[in-house]
């Protein structure tokens, strides 16, 4: 009953602000073009500084060093969850505008805003530099292959027609956010000191990232209308790969690794298994939208995900 009403705690503040963008949407707060303005806010701006910012904040070489082996683990379930999110897409042919939406839900979770509260409120400060190595495979991939299915996955169109598909557009790989990564790598590799006025600077431009993110689910969902929320095939198969396959997936590298090192501590198992049982991370309809995506889908996704994530997380507890 407590890991239940400690998984409701860690997403209170999540439904609560989406709620807040919804009503304040509906009484005519928000202007029409508002949620096009803060798109183009958070994605330009406020995340890559955001990630800036908690790279340098979160991690420190020398544990990175100390628990590097622990990387191969996560980026090799990563990697799978990629191979099989592709499979899925062609398999059951997830239509144009969702499938970079479909794979980053199989693969990519919301590791900062939800998993890390939730991680120390499980299991306290001492399982940060386990949570953190599965922070930096998640952010990588969010960055680098998931922004990038996303950025070249429009909805099918009249612009496009003529080519009988959408085509990759490479430039869209380096996008800020992955500058913004990129570069706190850099800052953190060679050991570059940031002044602490352009730290704090930039925490106040980043802290922005969540509450607008949020809000915006909750403007699309009163366009939308809330009969908006519901189960379609679609949606199912992401959640089902979210809460299920991503689980499996990251047991079964442990499980590896454990069988060649035995290095994985009881810490080290429970923090993955509940990092990759995490809800889609609430940036992902932002990043739809800037790709003229298929929002109402990921929003959808995102929603649900969230919400279901209460009930999950005590299964997941009870099985490891």
């Amino acid at each position: 009953m407590m890991i239940f009403l400690t998984s409701l705690k860690s997403i209170f503040g999540i439904i609560f602000i989406i709620g807040l963008g919804y009503i304040l949407r509906k009484r005519n707060w928000f202007h029409d073009s508002f949620s096009a303005n803060i798109s183009k806010l958070i994605t330009n701006i406020a995340l890559p500084a955001s990630i800036f910012y908690s790279v340098l904040k979160y991690l420190e070489l020398r544990e990175l060093i100390k628990l590097s082996d622990r990387l191969l683990y996560t980026f090799a379930s990563v990697i799978l969850g990629y191979i099989i999110a592709f499979l899925m897409v062609k398999i059951f042919k997830i239509r144009n505008g969702r499938r970079g939406t479909f794979i980053n839900a199989v693969v990519n979770a919301n590791t900062i805003f939800i998993g890390m509260p939730l991680n120390i409120a499980l299991f306290g400060e001492e399982s940060m530099p386990y949570y953190l190595m599965y922070y930096i495979t998640n952010t990588v991939s969010i960055w680098t292959l998931g922004a990038f299915c996303v950025a070249n996955d429009p909805i099918f169109n009249i612009e496009n027609e003529n080519k009988g598909k959408s085509e990759f557009d490479w430039k869209k790989l380096l996008s800020p956010p992955l500058i913004g990564f990129m570069t706190a790598l850099l800052f953190l590799l060679f050991r570059i000191k940031v002044p602490d006025f352009i730290s704090s600077t930039l925490n106040y431009i980043g802290s922005i990232v969540t509450p607008l993110s949020l809000m915006y689910i909750g403007i699309v969902l009163a366009d939308a209308g809330l009969h908006s929320i519901h189960f379609d095939r679609d949606t199912v198969l992401a959640l089902i790969c979210r809460f299920i396959f991503s689980p499996v997936i990251m047991m079964s590298m442990i499980m590896i690794g454990n069988a060649v090192s035995g290095e994985f501590t009881e810490l080290d198992v429970k923090t993955y298994m509940i990092q990759s049982s995490a809800p889609v991370f609430a940036v992902l309809p932002i990043l739809v939208h800037e790709a003229r995506g298929d929002v109402k889908y990921a929003t959808n996704v995102v929603t649900t995900s969230t919400i279901l994530f209460a009930a999950v997380i005590p299964i997941i507890l009870s099985i490891i």
